[in-house]
C-alpha cells in the first residue's frame, strides 16, 4: 500500500500483511520442492548448511538492535529474543537446534559452523540485513522483524512435509521449529504493537512497510541462491558445499 497520507495503526498493520501475503517465502518455488519431497538428501544439506549462517547472524543483529532501545522494558522485552537463539545456562538455543538439524542430515557441526562452504548469495543476503538492523532507525529495524507474523504457516507447512516425505528425517531432527511455533507469535505481538505506536508519519510508515519488504527480499533471496545452485541451473558457486 503506497500512499501519502497518514494511516491508522490498523491499516498499517493490514498493509503489513498485505507484504507477506505477497512476498513472503513460502512461496518460494525452492521451498515448494523442500516441503513437497522433491530434493535430495544432498539439496536438503545445502539447505540446512546455508540457513545456519542465517540463524547464527540473528542474535547478532538482535544484538545491535537491543543497545540503540532507550526503554528498559523494551529492551527486555528483545532480549528474550538473544536467549532463545543463543540460549543460556539452561538451554540449547535456537543456533544449537539448527546445528543439530544440520548435523541429523548428514553434514558435519565444524564444516557447518565455519560457514565455508555456504553461498555467496547467503552470505551477502545476512549479512545486508545485519547491515539494515544496525544503520536504520529503530521502528525499521523493528518492522524488519515483522515476518514472524506469518512464520508459524511456513513452519507447519515444512515440518509435515518434511516428515512425511523424507524417511530419514524425523521429529528430533526438526527440533528448532517446535519453540519457535510459540516464540515467533509472541516476538511478533510485540513488533507490531512497537511499529503501530511509532510509526507516527506517513513517511515512517511507508519506511516500516520499505523494511518488511526488505526482509522478505532477504528471505526469498537466500532461496534464490540456493536453486540457482542445487537446482536449476545447478551452477555451485566456487568453494561452496557440493553434495556427495
Amino acid at each position: 500500500m503506497k500512499t501519502d497520507r497518514l494511516m491508522t495503526p490498523d491499516d498499517v498493520e493490514a498493509a503489513a500483511r498485505q507484504v507477506g501475503a505477497e512476498r513472503y517465502h513460502i512461496h518460494h518455488p525452492f521451498h515448494r520442492l523442500l516441503h513437497g519431497g522433491k530434493l535430495s538428501r544432498g539439496q536438503v544439506q545445502a539447505w540446512a548448511l546455508n540457513r545456519y549462517y542465517y540463524q547464527a547472524m540473528i542474535p547478532v543483529k538482535d544484538a545491535s538492535l537491543l543497545a540503540r532501545l532507550p526503554d528498559v522494558e523494551d529492551r527486555r522485552e528483545w532480549r528474550r529474543r538473544i536467549v532463545d537463539h543463543d540460549g543460556d545456562a539452561g538451554s540449547i538455543g535456537g543456533v544449537g537446534r539448527w546445528l543439530k538439524l544440520a548435523e541429523n542430515v548428514g553434514l558435519d557441526p565444524e564444516y557447518v559452523r565455519s560457514t565455508a562452504g555456504i553461498l555467496p548469495g547467503t552470505r551477502f543476503a545476512v549479512d545486508a540485513y545485519v547491515h539494515f538492523v544496525r544503520e536504520k532507525s529503530l521502528v525499521e529495524a523493528v518492522a524488519s522483524s515483522l515476518t514472524e507474523l506469518f512464520s508459524p504457516g511456513i513452519i507447519a507447512e515444512r515440518v509435515s512435509g518434511m516428515l512425511a516425505n523424507y524417511d530419514w528425517i524425523h521429529e528430533d531432527t526438526l527440533a528448532y521449529f517446535k519453540p519457535r511455533l510459540t516464540q515467533a507469535p509472541q516476538d511478533s505481538v510485540w513488533a507490531l504493537a512497537y511499529v503501530k505506536q511509532h510509526a507516527r508519519t506517513a513517511e515512517q510508515q511507508q519506511a516500516v512497510l520499505g523494511a518488511l519488504r526488505f526482509k522478505c527480499d532477504v528471505l526469498w533471496a537466500q532461496l534464490d541462491a540456493l536453486h540457482f545452485a542445487y537446482v536449476e541451473p545447478g551452477l555451485v558457486s566456487p568453494g561452496a558445499f557440493v553434495p556427495a
